[in-house]
């Protein structure tokens, strides 16, 4: 079997050729004809020359240098796209994907999974910020999408050719690609693994690169916030019903000028039921923009500044 290994890469100069040798060390013992496609990410410091150098020494290295940084999923994607084995595995360079897992991740791909996602062994792990942010985005996703993505699951996981096929057919621009693994649905299992530490260096994935990352898979994947628009604007309907009733009330059973300010009810009346309306009309409008911001998404996702290979 072929197997093409993907791993992008974003500033990990002094970091890649550690995780490289790890990778190198169990692969030469597998009787599989392996290629590694590294996707430099717009780096900015010497990992260019790392993976030249690496290139250099070792004939199953391929290079993808993006134009710019387009972000780790685009990174991936690419990748991805331009992998040719009969199976794909992606992990990062960062050395916190163990390459002890690949001769099980490849067993498994062998008995006919088409997806082997591993998940990160979270329990018994201390408290951290991230860890809580983590476990809430999971809660959050799987309760307001149609589609279950696996809590820990990270971008290390090994797929059939027809998985990547699949995914090379979805188009999205924004993309979260957990969750597009999870949404192909085909014959899947989970591998559970203890995350290593950094080889060195620092990671990549800052608070706001996750915020964003969480935005694209609630956006990509729901519609609920549209759905929670047309709800405001149904309850602000259902304020003005209760602000004209009140009103009528007080006229029906009191003396409204004293009860009442002289031209509250009906600026009031005006601007809740104005609000209201607008809103559910925006709700609407706001539904079928989310349908074809789902489907029509023509940017390219990456764009390549050069692509070496050896021979």
């Amino acid at each position: 079997m072929k197997i093409s290994i993907v791993i992008p890469v974003f500033n990990e100069a002094g970091v890649i050729e550690t995780t490289h040798a790890k990778i190198a060390a169990v692969i030469n013992s597998l009787p599989h004809e392996f290629s590694l496609t590294y996707v430099d990410d717009g780096s900015s410091d010497g990992t260019e020359t790392s993976l030249k150098q690496l290139a250099a020494q070792d004939g199953r290295v391929h290079i993808l240098s993006l134009s710019r940084n387009f972000g780790h999923q685009a990174a991936l994607t690419a990748g991805l796209d331009h992998a040719e084995g009969d199976a794909i595995i992606s992990m990062d360079g960062d050395g916190q994907h163990p390459a002890e897992m690949l001769p099980e991740m490849i067993r498994l791909l062998e008995q006919g999974y088409d997806i082997v996602q591993a998940q990160r062994m979270e329990a018994g792990q201390a408290f951290s910020f991230k860890k809580a942010t983590s476990d809430a985005f999971y809660q959050l996703i799987n309760r307001i999408s149609g589609t279950r993505v696996q809590p820990g699951a990270a971008d290390f996981r090994a797929m059939s050719r027809q998985a990547v096929d699949a995914l090379k057919a979805m188009p999205e621009y924004h993309r979260f690609l957990r969750g597009m693994v999870a949404w192909v649905g085909y014959r899947s299992v989970i591998l559970p693994y203890p995350e290593a530490r950094r080889s060195a260096g620092k990671s990549k994935y800052s608070l706001g690169k996750m915020l964003r990352l969480a935005a694209d898979a609630i956006f990509s994947f729901s519609l609920m916030p549209l759905y929670i628009g047309l709800s405001v604007g149904g309850l602000f309907l259902i304020l003005a019903v209760t602000q004209i009733i009140y009103v009528l009330v007080i006229f029906i059973t009191r003396p409204a000028d004293v009860y009442i300010a002289p031209g509250w009810s009906s600026l009031m009346a005006i601007l809740l039921i104005a609000s209201g309306i607008i809103m559910i009309l925006l709700g609407f409008i706001g539904v079928y923009v989310g349908y074809i911001f789902q489907q029509v998404k023509g940017r390219p996702v990456y764009l390549l500044k050069n692509q070496k290979h050896n021979s």
